[in-house]
């Protein structure tokens, strides 16, 4: 009769065993090991240093209870702290790219709907809005920094950047936030330098100011077409 119990430990383990008043020890240096009692052949494995076996009878058929002691598993400390950093830098991350996003659209809104009213001039005259995405930028620069952002910028031989560098650092969450808080800074400096132009010049901006947001080069383009077929306009009398 062979029992089989399976395997979680390559230490060897210490089984004792109770068969007809007589105990018997098996020290065996090695997971798997079969030995001989009485014809009956026992193959035992153990998860643990003691598996108590008990209550053994070959009186009318063999039978045996088995106390098997449940190994735990304890998760490494390391590890779980790793993952809740990484996973409360990814949220961090997260939320301040929707702060950013959102905090720019309100002054957006003004200039293309309602770029004559007093309430746009006095917020678009306003240094807070840049202030506040100065220091966003700023927070997500320091968190995003490491020894190799240096390396990664100035990759070249000739101190310039290179693309692939540039590559490899972005794609880092944090260091995508800051660029992106970067970007929504300039683009809304740019849209107000715009918007201030068209008031001066009385030239149409809404549709300047608009690419502004998503598409600042675009838009300052637009602006200098549209600030000369104005002034052509006007030289012709139209």
């Amino acid at each position: 009769m062979v029992f089989s119990f399976p395997s979680c430990s390559a230490s060897a383990p210490r089984i004792h065993f109770k068969i007809g008043g007589s105990r018997l020890s098996d020290t065996s240096p090695v997971p798997l090991h079969v030995r001989t009692y009485r014809a009956h052949s026992i193959a035992v494995t153990s998860c643990k240093s003691e598996f108590p076996i008990d209550n053994w009878s070959f009186a009318g058929g063999s039978r045996f209870a088995v106390r098997p002691q449940i190994a735990t598993i304890s998760i490494s400390r390391r590890c779980s702290q790793v993952h809740a950093s990484w996973l409360a830098t990814s949220q961090i991350a997260s939320s301040v790219f929707t702060l950013g996003t959102v905090a720019v659209l309100p002054f957006y809104t003004l200039m293309v709907v309602a770029p004559k009213a007093e309430l746009t001039k006095k917020s678009m005259e306003s240094g807070i809005p840049y202030i506040v995405l100065g220091l966003l930028y700023a927070y997500l620069l320091y968190l995003s920094w490491t020894p190799d952002t240096w390396r990664l910028i100035f990759a070249n031989k000739y101190m310039l950047p290179e693309l692939s560098g540039i590559a490899k650092m972005f794609a880092n969450e944090m260091t995508l936030a800051s660029a992106w808080i970067h970007l929504l800074a300039i683009d809304l400096f740019a849209a107000r330098q715009v918007f201030h132009d068209g008031l001066e010049n009385q030239i149409e901006t809404r549709h300047s100011v608009s690419l502004c947001l998503f598409f600042c080069p675009i838009g300052l383009v637009t602006h200098f077409i549209t600030k000369a077929l104005t002034k052509n306009t006007s030289k012709h009398g139209l």
